[in-house]
């Protein structure tokens, strides 16, 4: 997925994921419909490279305006979920404080549109720097986060940090939406290996017409 920023003032959409797997699910989905200039950048696993790959991206003069959407993939801690679920976060929730995300209602109805029959859920995710197992995600349940993964909460609350109107209602817009393929009742034995995670994959591929779609609703002057 290549588009690259014209001279046209479009703000441009970086869609961010860690693992190899991801980026080709996310750039080898339907690529019509986006409103402008549109990245895929893979950073690696883990907050820390996530930061890393970010800033860096957003550094850059003609992705610094861009939207942002951290996707892939995550762990599921409400019981019930299955691989294959869609995980919108209301928020994410790192160590260096909360990020809340924008346009949350208007990516539930374009995910349902874009992935009939699949459960969409809606809430915090929390971030952590290790793959969460047992008592821990308990904890985490325990604390209202529905779902946890490595990258979005750094992904995001770098996101922010890079623009000058910080959090503010003009702040650039930022969110997260993750496929579920490790949930309670579902644990892999190593998140990156996916194994079991077919259907997580081909959800993966098609997200991108609702990415689009929150794109087009929120190109308005920030500036």
């Amino acid at each position: 997925m290549g588009r690259e920023p014209g001279p046209e003032a479009t703000p441009p959409l970086l869609i961010v994921c860690a693992l190899g797997i991801e980026r080709f699910a996310l750039r080898g989905g339907d690529h019509g419909g986006a409103a402008g200039p549109v990245t895929v950048v893979r950073t690696g696993m883990g907050p820390h490279r996530a930061r890393r790959a970010v800033s860096r991206t957003l550094g850059e003069e003609r992705w610094r305006d861009a939207a942002v959407i951290a996707s892939g993939f995550c762990a599921g801690l409400a019981p019930g979920m299955h691989p294959g679920d869609l995980v919108v976060a209301d928020e994410t929730r790192g160590a260096d404080g909360a990020t809340l995300c924008t346009g949350t209602e208007l990516l539930v109805k374009a995910l349902a549109k874009a992935v009939p029959g699949r459960a969409v859920h809606t809430g915090p995710l929390t971030g952590s720097d290790h793959v969460v197992r047992g008592p821990e995600r308990i904890a985490l349940r325990a604390g209202g986060a529905i779902a946890v993964d490595m990258e979005s909460a750094a992904t995001l609350r770098t996101a922010r940090a890079a623009d000058a109107l910080g959090d503010g209602p003009d702040a650039r817009p930022v969110a997260a939406v993750r496929v579920v393929v490790d949930a309670p009742e579902h644990e892999l034995v190593r998140i990156g290996t996916v194994r079991g995670g077919i259907s997580a994959f081909r959800v993966l591929r098609a997200v991108l017409p609702a990415f689009f779609e929150w794109h087009r609703s929120l190109l308005l002057p920030r500036r």
